[in-house]
């Protein structure tokens, strides 16, 4: 019985996944939710409050996926400028890989975060990503290989960023430039420009602080 209402809640959670990432959080609907995982929709509301409750869980399920493809546990184990690279590479693929997860993202984003700030595990998610990144800037700037002073959030947003704006505007950008910029053979060039950029900045300027330029950042009220 147990198995039976796991597999019926994890039907309705692909479900959804896919009718918010066609429509958006908006124009996603119950009714289309439970045709697409053809079950009853009293099984919406028996496993979840409604849409809202069911988009959240799709969200959770998103950055779940999200966090167990980066692998911290093994980024910690290679050197500083493998871990970086691997995470980049993973990032990107992820991406290239499950497109749909960079709509859903979107869907949030319009909506300004107002349903993941419900959540009680998206947020903490997060934090054995920047404790790998801590380490990982550490170890390279005591080694000589990185510079100092990296925000390990920055980084991480600029890695996300440079893969996130080329997947999700490749369909306008293709019909601009006359390239196909999902093409594997683009793909696999764009992924390798993103390597290089990022650990050039980390590589650049090894012995100084990266951040001695810059005015000190403000600090957050407690």
């Amino acid at each position: 019985m147990r198995r039976n209402a796991e597999i019926s809640r994890a039907r309705l959670v692909e479900a959804a996944t896919e009718e918010f990432a066609a429509r958006g959080y908006d124009g996603a609907r119950v009714d289309g939710i439970v045709a697409r995982a053809e079950v009853s929709k009293n099984l919406v509301y028996h496993y979840f409050a409604g849409k809202e409750a069911l988009f959240i869980a799709v969200m959770e399920r998103v950055y779940v996926l999200m966090r167990a493809h980066h692998q911290d546990d093994l980024l910690k184990q290679l050197e500083p400028r493998a871990a970086i690279e691997r995470l980049i590479r993973s990032v990107h693929r992820l991406f290239v890989e499950r497109p749909e997860i960079i709509t859903l993202l979107n869907s949030e984003n319009l909506h300004k975060a107002a349903h993941i700030a419900k959540s009680g595990t998206i947020r903490t998610l997060y934090n054995p990503l920047l404790e790998a990144l801590i380490d990982i800037l550490d170890r390279g700037s005591a080694a000589g290989v990185f510079r100092r002073g990296v925000d390990p959030v920055d980084l991480y947003i600029t890695i996300s960023g440079l893969s996130y704006f080329y997947i999700s505007n490749a369909h306008t950008l293709t019909f601009i430039f006359n390239e196909d910029l999902l093409a594997e053979e683009r793909l696999a060039r764009r992924e390798q420009h993103i390597v290089e950029v990022v650990l050039g900045y980390l590589e650049s300027g090894r012995a100084k602080d990266a951040v001695s330029q810059l005015p000190a950042r403000a600090a957050v009220p407690g």
